[in-house]
């Protein structure tokens, strides 16, 4: 069998990334992102049942910039992933499906992610210190 060249389908360098495409992408990702957030959240459980220095080194980590600056990330993919989740569940009913729905939805998406995420950082910041 004679090895033949054979073209091969388009990829990402030859499409121009589109909001849609870039909205189904982050949709993935910000699952991925919540899975492996999770970890975080079990490590913290478990250093509260383990004692209080587990849970003071799992809390010392939280609490710094780097262990904040995650939380963040986390609580934007939680409401990002649901904010378009329930996007996903008006197309499964048939509507959004004009490219002009499409594109706001996925702007209203964006927007009411970062918005939930900083009013949500914000009150928790007020009431929690």
């Amino acid at each position: 069998m004679e090895a033949r060249s054979r073209p091969l389908s388009p990829h990402l360098q030859v499409y121009k990334p589109q909001l849609t495409s870039v909205l189904s992408i982050s949709h993935r990702a910000t699952g991925v992102a919540l899975s492996v957030g999770t970890l975080l959240f079990v490590w913290w459980l478990a250093a509260a049942a383990a004692g209080p220095e587990a849970y003071d080194d799992a809390q010392d980590f939280i609490g710094s910039w780097f262990g904040m600056l995650l939380l963040f990330g986390w609580s934007f993919c939680l409401y990002y992933h649901l904010c378009n989740g329930i996007r996903h569940l008006f197309w499964d009913a048939g509507y959004g499906f004009e490219l002009p729905d499409a594109y706001r939805s996925g702007w209203m998406v964006v927007g009411a992610a970062g918005g939930l995420t900083v009013l949500s950082w914000i009150v928790g910041l007020a009431v929690g210190g």
